[in-house]
């Protein structure tokens, strides 16, 4: 990947080195995260890109250019974008209720009391629409987050089960029989809603999903890494993935040269898909441009705006509408669009950024901002989980905009 000196475009390289210093003093050395790869453009020119540490410690593979990483989360701008282009083909409106996609949802109801099996409920007020999926206020949840009966529900209905052979339309169809958390469109939730809307695609475009992203925004773009299954003849660039073990040590989650990515059939939408730094790199310059990239037209720059706005009522932030404790970002000052976060109060947030910064991030914790006030991408790759381990993102927006010069 091409690099210019970063006083070329307005930053002060010697303060940019102290992303590496960082990293390798306080994490890498210590034993804390098995490795790194960090990204830094501005004015669409890529002015830092380094690696740190191991991809695979067991082997002593170090991190490389083109190792490829489980992204998770960072799945969801595209399963986003993805809908949101058929959106531009008419094929829904965001206040369209999900029933007139997925008809057994039609009668979904509202959890009250109980537990798994035996649930009390009462009916919605209003249905779920599209909008509040892709703004997570849809009601859904998460099974991993541990905090109600509803997502103990999720884990005994093995939902979004990676089992073989499970399919999204087998999710669609257990959460059928579960209750929502709430009233859509009254809380925000981090939720497998993502997943349901990568469904939404194949059901409007009659395409699978996993077939759907590579011919209509991975070939466009040239994102020839990503996918949501490792070929083999990719596995050698494969990063293994560590896990915060109760004593702070890492353990290894999976094995890269042994992983269960490969011949998956349930193509996640909401954290399912592996790439490389130059392929997430590759979405956000498409992203950057207005969602256009060497001639390759993705999203159209009026829908993209409408994506990075701010959905929440009343322009709200996360501390005022989320519920439980798990995001890939904060809440105070952390508006929420149609796939992304939104930073609507860089005081409120205590971050040196700028209004409108908006960014996701992922379950190994990977994470990416785009800054269109100061045109700038900053994208990091490790594989450690959970997430909220460490705060990179607050780190090295500290380090980043410290050497911003003009």
């Amino acid at each position: 990947m091409n690099r210019v000196d970063p006083a070329e475009v307005g930053l002060c390289g010697e303060r940019l080195a102290r992303i590496g210093e960082h990293l390798r003093s306080r994490y890498i050395e210590p034993g804390k995260i098995p490795g790194s790869l960090t990204l830094v453009a501005r004015r669409g020119q890529v002015c830092y890109l380094e690696k740190e540490g191991k991809r695979d410690l067991e082997r002593a593979l170090p991190v490389e250019e083109d190792t490829i990483f489980r992204i998770y989360s960072m799945t969801k701008p595209i399963t986003s974008v993805a809908l949101m282009q058929l959106h531009e083909r008419g094929m829904f409106h965001l206040n369209d209720p999900v029933h007139r996609f997925i008809p057994e949802w039609r009668d979904l109801r509202i959890f009250k009391a109980g537990s798994w099996p035996m649930y009390e409920t009462v009916a919605w007020q209003s249905p779920m629409t599209v909008r509040h999926l892709l703004t997570h206020m849809s009601g859904l949840t998460y099974g991993f987050l541990h905090a109600t009966n509803v997502d103990y529900g999720y884990r005994k209905a093995r939902i979004g089960s990676l089992q073989p052979g499970q399919t999204l339309r087998d999710m669609i169809e257990g959460l059928a029989a579960l209750p929502l958390e709430f009233e859509p469109g009254s809380a925000w939730n981090y939720s497998v809603a993502t997943d349901v809307l990568g469904y939404l695609v194949e059901v409007m475009s009659g395409q699978r999903f996993d077939d759907y992203l590579r011919e209509h925004i991975f070939e466009p773009l040239g994102m020839h890494d990503t996918a949501f299954n490792i070929a083999e003849d990719k596995v050698e660039r494969f990063a293994s993935c560590y896990q915060r073990n109760l004593d702070k040590s890492i353990g290894l989650e999976d094995d890269g040269q042994a992983s269960a990515y490969r011949d998956r059939t349930f193509f996640s939408g909401g954290g399912g898909l592996v790439s490389t730094m130059a392929d997430y790199y590759r979405f956000c310059s498409m992203l950057r441009n207005g969602g256009e990239l060497d001639g390759a037209r993705i999203i159209g720059p009026r829908t993209l705006a409408m994506m990075t706005a701010n959905h929440l009522p009343d322009g709200g932030d996360l501390a005022g509408w989320a519920r439980g404790s798990f995001s890939e970002t904060g809440n105070e000052g952390i508006g929420f669009g149609l796939g992304f976060a939104r930073r609507t109060d860089p005081v409120a947030s205590g971050t040196v950024t700028s209004v409108g910064e908006y960014h996701w991030g992922g379950l190994a914790s990977t994470l990416f901002w785009m800054d269109p006030v100061e045109d700038l991408v900053v994208i990091f790759m490790t594989q450690l989980i959970p997430s909220g381990t460490f705060d990179f993102r607050s780190q090295l927006h500290s380090i980043i905009y410290s050497a911003i010069l003009d």
